[in-house]
């Protein structure tokens, strides 16, 4: 039987400050297959360690790591945001906070990948976010597709939002918690964050995935 510990208001806000310190750390790193290793390390110690964790407690004992891809150089992009798109709005349900609400307002155009959605969180605080589902979803990769960008929650790998443009790197694509317990309810890749490219990079499949529901937008 799986248990899971609900993390206190302090536990959660202690893993959000431990992602924001993470991402700041791999920004600065001047080289990129060090900061992957940097990403690397510290996902996989917060989500073995942190009382936050979405790891049932009794995995968290047993784990040993992500199964992570290469490093592929070439799937680094420093882009342009698309901005001129029609401003869809995403809601998505939960079972904790309600419906979360989110407006596209833009697009990434990523060679020999595909186009990328750019959601604009509408709750309090306020945040980019851009998940993916590749070719591989369901087989190497979460079946629900990853997150590249939350900067809600502090996952940024840079870019500069006043001049338009997003460092995005699918080696840094990762699970979303949905993936390791069904106690988590996370917003799906939707239909315009869908691509046909296959991306054995970043965070693979783990050991104990779970059915993701469908969510459109």
């Amino acid at each position: 039987m799986n248990q899971q510990s609900v993390p206190s208001a302090l536990d959660t806000a202690d893993w959000r400050r431990r992602v924001f310190a993470l991402y700041g750390d791999v920004r600065e790193a001047t080289d990129r297959a060090e900061a992957h290793a940097i990403w690397r390390a510290g996902r996989d110690e917060l989500l073995a360690r942190h009382a936050a964790s979405p790891l049932p407690v009794e995995e968290r004992d047993v784990f040993r790591g992500v199964q992570i891809g290469d490093y592929q150089p070439q799937l680094r992009f420093e882009v342009a945001i698309d901005t001129d798109v029609e401003p869809v709005r995403w809601e998505v349900p939960s079972a904790t906070d309600g419906v979360i609400p989110f407006t596209r307002i833009g697009a990434l155009h990523l060679p020999a990948v595909g186009d990328l959605d750019v959601w604009w969180l509408e709750s309090y605080g306020g945040g980019v976010f851009v998940p993916v589902k590749d070719a591989l979803a369901g087989a190497r990769t979460y079946g629900g597709g990853r997150y590249l960008l939350d900067t809600v929650k502090g996952a940024d790998l840079g870019g500069d939002f006043r001049e338009g443009w997003l460092v995005v790197d699918l080696n840094f694509a990762y699970n979303p918690s949905c993936a390791y317990s069904p106690l988590w309810t996370c917003p799906l890749a939707p239909a315009g964050n869908t691509v046909p490219a296959d991306l054995p990079v970043g965070e693979l499949t783990v050991n104990s995935t779970h059915d993701p529901e469908v969510q459109s937008a």
